[in-house]
C-alpha cells in the first residue's frame, strides 16, 4: 500500500492529543483516592507520580531505541515473540475501547447535569461518531481540536486551584484540621495508602498513548510529551487532593464523588465556576475519546502491516488516515455501549486492568530490550533496578484493584478471552485453513462438487498467505545466528519464502556462508531459502530500492541488532524489524 505522508506533530500538538486522556483523570482520581485513603490521599497520589517518573525513562529508552508506532506491542515484537506482542496489543485495544466509551458517556453525564433533557446514550453515540469523523479527516485536524481542549482544561484547573487558595486565605484551615483527625475507614495508614495508590493508578491511564503514534511526531518530541504529561498529573492531582481535604468535609466526598471538582468550584467560587468546570469536563472527556481514536489507529495499522489483522484495514484516504480502522473501532465502541445498556461500571474493569497490564508488559519489554538488544543505540537508559521496581508497583496496583473490585476483574476476563481467541485465529489461520480443507474432504464426500469449489478457495487463500516473502539482511553471520533467524520465522510468521541478503561493498568470499545455508535449507524444508549477494552499502536507500523492486513491505524485512557504530537509527530504516 502506498503511504500518504502528512505533517508531523509538534510538542504542543502531540502533548495535547495524549495529554487530554491523562489530564482528564484530574476530574475524578482525587475523589476516588480520598474515598480509600482519606486525608492521606495526596501521599498516594505522590507515590503514583514517583512511579510515573520511573516510567518516563522506561518509555524513553524503548521508544528512543525503536521509534515505531505500537507501544508495548512494538517493543515485544522486536524482543520476544509475535504471540506475546499480540497479547499486549489486544490489551491496549481493550483499554482504548473502554476509555473511548467511558469518557464519552461520562462527558455526556456532565452535560446532562447542565441540560437535564439530554438523552445520555444518544448523546454518547453522537460524540463517538463526531470524533470518528474528526479522526478520518486526519491527525492535523485532530491535533488542532485537541490543543484547544487541552489548553482550556489546563486553564480551568489552574483557575480552580487559584480560587481554592483564595478561599482558604479568607476562611482558614478549620476544615483541614477536622478532616485530618477523622478516623480512617480502612483502620490503618498502610492499608489506606495501598488502596488509595491502587485507585489513584487510574490517574495515569493514557500515559502509554504517545508511544502508539510516535511516527506522527517530529523527531525528539516523544520524550517531551512524557515529561509534560508527568508534570501535569504530578502537580494537579496531589494539589487538588490537598485542596479538597482543606475545603470539603470528608463526609461530603462520597455524595459528590461523580462531580467533586464541580462541588469544590461551587464552594470556593460560586455557581459560575461549577458551571465552567462541568463544561471543561465535557470537553476534556471528549478529548480523551479523540486520544483513543488516534492511538488505536496507529496501533491497529502497525498490527495490520505485520499480518496479524486483515489487509482490509490498510486502506488510507487522501488525508493519510486509516478510515477503515477508525470506522471499525467506532462500531466496536457503539456495540459495547449498547451491550452494557449504558451501565458502564462493568467496563471500568476492562479500563483499569487493561492499561495496568499494558504498562507491566512494557516494563518487561524494556528488560528484554536490555538483555537481547544491549548493543542497540538509545538516547537514554533506565536502570534495571528502576524498571523492576516500577513493574512491581504496577503489579501491586493490579492486585489492589482486584481487592477493590473482584467483579470488575471477571468482567475484564470476559472481554479479554474472546479478543485473544480472535487474535489466536489470525496468527494460526494457515493451520486452521489446512484443517478445514482436510475436514471438508473427509466428512463431505457425498457433496464432492461443493467440496472441490470450497477447497480451491481455501487453498488459494492459504497460498496467498504463505506466498508473502520475508527478507533477512545478514552481515555474514555464522550458522548459529542464521538458525535462530529461521526458528523465529518458522515460529512467528506465516510464510514459506525467505530471502537472505548479504550487502557488501567489496568482493568478500561467502563460500562458508553459502555452505551453512545449504545445511539450513535441508533442515528447514518447509521454508524456501534464497541467498542473494548485492553490491552496495547497507542503509535506508538500498532498503527502499529493494522494497520497491521486490514488492516486499519494509516491516517484512529483518536485521540483527545493530551496534553503537551503526550509521543510522532503526527508525531511519522505515520499519525494518529486529529479530536477533
Amino acid at each position: 500500500m502506498k503511504e500518504v505522508l502528512h505533517k508531523k506533530l509538534n510538542q504542543l500538538q502531540a502533548t495535547a492529543i495524549c495529554g487530554n486522556d491523562i489530564s482528564s483523570s484530574c476530574l475524578y482520581v482525587s475523589a476516588l483516592t480520598i474515598l480509600y485513603a482519606g486525608q492521606y490521599a495526596w501521599i498516594s497520589l505522590l507515590i503514583v507520580a514517583a512511579v510515573l517518573f520511573l516510567f518516563r525513562r522506561i518509555y524513553g529508552e524503548v521508544v528512543g531505541a525503536i521509534p515505531l508506532n505500537g507501544g508495548a506491542y512494538n517493543v515485544l515484537l522486536n524482543t520476544s515473540t509475535k504471540r506475546l506482542a499480540s497479547l499486549a496489543a489486544t490489551l491496549t485495544v481493550l483499554s482504548y475501547m473502554a476509555t473511548a466509551v467511558i469518557s464519552a458517556s461520562e462527558g455526556m453525564h456532565y452535560l446532562h447535569g447542565i441540560f437535564e433533557g439530554l438523552n445520555v446514550t444518544i448523546a454518547t453515540v453522537v460524540v463517538l461518531i463526531l470524533f470518528t469523523g474528526l479522526a478520518i479527516l486526519g491527525i492535523g485536524e485532530s491535533a488542532f481540536v485537541a490543543v484547544i481542549i487541552f489548553l482550556t482544561h489546563l486553564a480551568t484547573l489552574s483557575l480552580l486551584v487559584l480560587a481554592s487558595l483564595w478561599f482558604l486565605l479568607n476562611n482558614g484551615l478549620e476544615t483541614f484540621h477536622v478532616n485530618w483527625q477523622t478516623p480512617l475507614a480502612s483502620g490503618n495508614i498502610k492499608t489506606a495508602l495501598f488502596l488509595g495508590f491502587s485507585a489513584a493508578m487510574l490517574g495515569i491511564s493514557g500515559f502509554e498513548s504517545s508511544a502508539n503514534f510516535v511516527e506522527e511526531q517530529e523527531p525528539g518530541i516523544f520524550p517531551k510529551t512524557l515529561r509534560n504529561m508527568w508534570a501535569i498529573v504530578s502537580f494537579f492531582n496531589p494539589v487538588i487532593a490537598i485542596l479538597l481535604i482543606s475545603v470539603i468535609p470528608l463526609t461530603e466526598v462520597g455524595a459528590n464523588k461523580e462531580s467533586l471538582l464541580a462541588h469544590l468550584g461551587e464552594t470556593t467560587g460560586g455557581s459560575w465556576l461549577a458551571w465552567l468546570i462541568s463544561i471543561d469536563a465535557v470537553l476534556v472527556l471528549c478529548g480523551a475519546v479523540l486520544t483513543s481514536f488516534v492511538g488505536v489507529s496507529g496501533l491497529l495499522n502497525r498490527m495490520t502491516l505485520d499480518r496479524i489483522l486483515p489487509n482490509f484495514f490498510l486502506k488510507q484516504n487522501k488525508r493519510g488516515s486509516h478510515y477503515r480502522i477508525v470506522i471499525s473501532f467506532l462500531v466496536l465502541c457503539i456495540s459495547v455501549l449498547f451491550a452494557t445498556s449504558g451501565h458502564l461500571e462493568s467496563l471500568a474493569g476492562v479500563y483499569t486492568f487493561s492499561f495496568l497490564a499494558v504498562m507491566a508488559l512494557f516494563g518487561i519489554g524494556n528488560l528484554l530490550l536490555k538483555f537481547k538488544r544491549r548493543k542497540l543505540p538509545r538516547p537514554e537508559r533506565a536502570r534495571g533496578i528502576a524498571v523492576v521496581v516500577a513493574v512491581l508497583f504496577i503489579i501491586a496496583a493490579f492486585i489492589g484493584n482486584m481487592k477493590l473490585n473482584i467483579n470488575a476483574f471477571y468482567t475484564f476476563l470476559q472481554y479479554m478471552i474472546p479478543s485473544l481467541i480472535f487474535i489466536g485465529i489470525m496468527l494460526n489461520r494457515v493451520m486452521l485453513i489446512k484443517l478445514l480443507i482436510e475436514a471438508l474432504e473427509y466428512f463431505y464426500q457425498p457433496l464432492r462438487r461443493m467440496v472441490i469449489v470450497s477447497n480451491r478457495y481455501l487453498q488459494k487463500m492459504s497460498v496467498e498467505i504463505n506466498s508473502q516473502e520475508f527478507v533477512f539482511f545478514t552481515k555474514g553471520d555464522d550458522i548459529a545466528i542464521l538458525n535462530k533467524v529461521l526458528q523465529y520465522v518458522e515460529n512467528n510468521e506465516t510464510t514459506k519464502k525467505l530471502k537472505i541478503v548479504h550487502i557488501q561493498s567489496d568482493g568478500a568470499n561467502n563460500e562458508a556462508l553459502k555452505k551453512d545455508l545449504e545445511v539450513l535449507d535441508r533442515a528447514y524444508d518447509d521454508i524456501d531459502i534464497e541467498f542473494l549477494e548485492i553490491k552496495g552499502v547497507f542503509g535506508p536507500e538500498i532498503i527502499d530500492e529493494l522494497s520497491e523492486k521486490w514488492k516486499i513491505p519494509k516491516n517484512f524485512m529483518f536485521i540483527g541488532s545493530p551496534g553503537n557504530k551503526f550509521s543510522y537509527r532503526v527508525s531511519d530504516l522505515g520499519g525494518v524489524r529486529l529479530i536477533m
